[in-house]
């Protein structure tokens, strides 16, 4: 099972799936593969519904894991299964007849407009970074753009004429996303400040003049994050849902919306509506004389 465990990752990188992706992959096989070593059933014969059944319950046995993130395993499990089954090493689908508990929706957390400006002024008053964060904070949110998004941008990926910066989203799959100038300003002047950059060279460095890892970034924001003293948890991908939500709530239409966030359906998209409806509810039952806030 490990062999093929091996070659299934190898496959997700050769279809340029994000290395955070991959990680996640790998994460969840080689918890499944320890669990079937520990019975001492390392073989693909083992990969039945009956195993998978009692693996997941496993899970909930030593841990209390969310919903969603036993939906991830499951889907790990399920992508691998999918693999298997084209190189012909399973005899039958093991998730064909298996029950998958419904994902539960949870709604984007998002940043208010005074909570992003206040990031984004921290950001720009990096103590030794100040010229690279506040164009990596102002990039982040005036695209949307996911973390690995943006540490795969290149310097040729940005049209400044245009105001469009070039994104080659998940599956590879390219797109081009408006820039406000404010991003594209910073942008111009953190590039000054580079030794000879060349149009084929990483968008955004590290403290050592390396490409700037999902790691990196990671790190970066959650200092920025600590520094703004904001009263709730905010990671990447807060900007992202930021930007979407901000977008939706000034009149941006669900299509364009979709456009440029990457998402493959609209469905992915209309999560945004409940939030900015939620915000609608919460603004006239503050404001209307009649409602129970205000009884």
């Amino acid at each position: 099972m490990e062999e093929w465990i091996n070659a299934f990752l190898k496959r997700l990188e050769n279809k340029n799936f994000s290395l955070h992706t991959i990680r996640a992959y790998q994460t969840d096989l080689q918890e499944f593969l320890a669990f079937f070593k520990a019975r001492k059933q390392n073989d693909l014969k083992y990969f039945t519904s009956a195993n998978i059944r009692s693996f997941l319950a496993a899970l909930q046995t030593h841990a209390d894991p969310a919903r969603n993130t036993v939906l991830r395993k499951i889907a790990s499990l399920r992508s691998f299964a999918a693999f298997l089954l084209a190189q012909d090493k399973l005899e039958r689908n093991p998730f064909k007849l298996l029950p998958v508990p419904k994902r539960q929706k949870l709604l984007p957390k998002f940043l208010s407009l005074t909570e992003t400006d206040r990031l984004l002024d921290t950001a720009a008053h990096s103590k030794h970074f100040a010229a690279r964060d506040k164009a990596l904070f102002e990039l982040m949110y005036s695209s949307g753009l996911r973390r690995s998004e943006v540490t795969g941008l290149r310097i040729k990926d940005v049209d400044y004429f245009n105001g469009l910066v070039k994104v080659f989203g998940k599956g590879a799959k390219e797109r081009l996303v408006p820039v406000t100038d404010e991003a594209l300003n910073a942008l111009k002047i953190y590039l000054a400040q580079r030794k000879n950059p060349q149009p084929d060279d990483a968008l955004f460095l590290n403290k050592n003049g390396k490409p700037l890892t999902g790691d990196g970034l990671a790190y970066i924001f959650k200092n920025t994050a600590i520094r703004s003293h904001l009263a709730r948890k905010v990671t990447p991908h807060s900007l992202r849902h930021s930007f979407a939500t901000h977008l939706l709530n000034n009149g941006c239409d669900l299509r364009s919306l979709q456009e440029m966030l990457g998402h493959k359906s609209l469905a992915a998209t209309q999560v945004y509506t409940h939030v900015s409806l939620e915000k609608l509810k919460s603004v006239y039952n503050h404001a209307h004389p009649e409602s129970k806030e205000n009884l």
